[in-house]
């Protein structure tokens, strides 16, 4: 790859240099080509080429950001909005009135509507559920058959997520339909991301009505749910009552389309994120037997004979550590968009107003300059002691600031317990058909994982 002179007159005028534009793009295509043929490997070398660089996708110039210290500044800045080519290519999906794709007063709004759920107070009522659901997966797999692991990990978090947040009976039936829909959707999101070719995803190819068919399915399955709630005429404390009974700014109940975005952006996001991660956990069990015998060995010292529960959490330190390298090296959102307000300066350059920006937290967080061995899995290094070492905004599984995930407590604490109760009981094998290379969507995790448990 070779980096383009920048612009003098640019320089001249402003007082601030255009950033420099990644040489290797195609006609009509641009480097969306190698953003759709290798994207992990092309995101993880641009910043040998600059903090910020120009990229072509199409017709679209947009600004990679490379640092931790300048991803740090572009989530924080309020310069900087939820949009660009990742949040439009997700707008069929999430729509425009969700807490995901919402800016301004909107966003804050939605924000003071759903964190009561996700309050560190409230998540203790939530670890019944969480260990029902991981005990439920240990039984489920004792019958010896090959694990289709993917459909396992989407089930296993939407059902948590349902339950939780929106309980009920009613996922039971819908969870394998959201699954699957899923599966679809975010494939093809991220092609409409990197090839934004418009129009020609409205031809009637059989991609495209894939897509469609899945997509109008998910909306109809949300549809359900909350007609599913107010029929039954309940109101447990959970997210659905919250939104179900939450009030616009001029204190009237807000509209059919708001609660309908806002199911989508609780149960969509989380739990494709969610599933992801539990894949490339079960990934790293299978690939590193070792990490499996230290976790049954830490549970057997904190728990003893008895199950997990959620109380059991905070004292499982290394199961802990063992995800959260999981989420440094297998970050299910590995990349994010986002959009410039205002003419602004980054890292030195030059951002106009209405510039997309990209960056990739799967990039930063494997970046040799922020760690030591750093494509090797190391639990150890976030004990107390070594975690400090890891510079500013270089894990950020969860992101910062206003856009912070609100359920960033919740879900690390599933993702513990889960891990702990199936590494306790099953080492994993790879059965035949498995295939642990990266599946690259909206989100990242293995793309055809196919395992044996082999109970303890």
């Amino acid at each position: 790859m070779t980096v383009e002179s920048v612009n003098p007159e640019t320089a001249e005028e402003t007082g601030l240099c255009e950033p420099p534009v990644a040489g290797g793009g195609v006609p009509v295509l641009g480097h969306g080509w190698k953003l759709a043929r290798d994207p992990l490997s092309f995101m993880s070398r641009l910043r040998d080429h600059g903090d910020v660089v120009r990229l072509k996708l199409g017709p679209k110039t947009v600004y990679a950001v490379t640092t931790p210290a300048l991803t740090g500044a572009v989530a924080l800045s309020p310069d900087y909005i939820i949009a660009g080519p990742l949040w439009e290519s997700l707008e069929d999906l999430l729509g425009k009135e969700g807490v995901a794709t919402a800016n301004g007063p909107l966003h804050r709004r939605q924000r003071r509507t759903i964190q009561p759920a996700f309050k560190l107070d409230a998540i203790p009522a939530y670890g019944p559920i969480m260990a029902e659901e991981a005990y439920a997966l240990v039984e489920r797999w004792r019958s010896g058959e090959v694990l289709d692991v993917t459909a396992e990990s989407f089930r296993v978090a939407v059902r948590v997520a349902a339950r939780c947040l929106m309980r009920g009976s009613y996922m039971d039936d819908r969870a394998e339909r959201i699954c699957a829909d899923l599966t679809t959707l975010f494939s093809g999101m991220y092609q409409r991301m990197v090839v934004p070719l418009g129009p020609l995803y409205k031809v009637p190819l059989p991609a495209n009505r894939e897509f469609n068919r899945a997509l109008a399915d998910l909306h109809v399955l949300v549809d359900e749910i909350v007609a599913d709630r107010r029929a039954s005429g309940q109101k447990p404390n959970d997210l659905l009552t919250a939104l179900l009974e939450a009030k616009d700014e001029n204190g009237e109940p807000i509209g059919e389309q708001e609660i309908h975005d806002q199911v989508i952006a609780i149960l969509t996001p989380g739990s494709e994120t969610v599933g992801s991660t539990i894949m490339s956990l079960l990934l790293v069990l299978t690939e590193h037997p070792e990490l499996g015998d230290k976790i049954r060995d830490e549970v057997k010292s904190v728990v003893g004979d008895r199950p997990v529960v959620f109380e059991d959490v905070r004292k499982l330190t290394y199961t802990a550590n063992v995800v959260t390298e999981t989420l440094r090296l297998y970050p299910a959102v590995w990349i994010l968009t986002r959009r410039a307000v205002t003419d602004t300066e980054l890292g030195g350059y030059r951002i106009p107003k209405g510039a997309d920006l990209i960056y990739s937290p799967y990039a930063i967080q494997r970046d040799r300059r922020s760690y030591g061995r750093h494509e090797e899995f190391d639990p150890d290094r976030w004990l107390p002691g070594r975690a400090g070492d890891v510079p500013k905004y270089a894990m950020s599984p969860f992101s910062v600031g206003n856009r912070k995930c609100p359920s960033d407590h919740f879900s690390m604490a599933e993702l513990t317990l889960i891990t702990a109760v199936v590494a306790s009981a099953y080492r994993f094998d790879h059965a035949p058909g498995s295939d642990a290379g990266p599946r690259i969507g909206i989100t990242l995790r293995p793309r055809r994982l196919m395992l044996r448990a082999v109970p303890r």
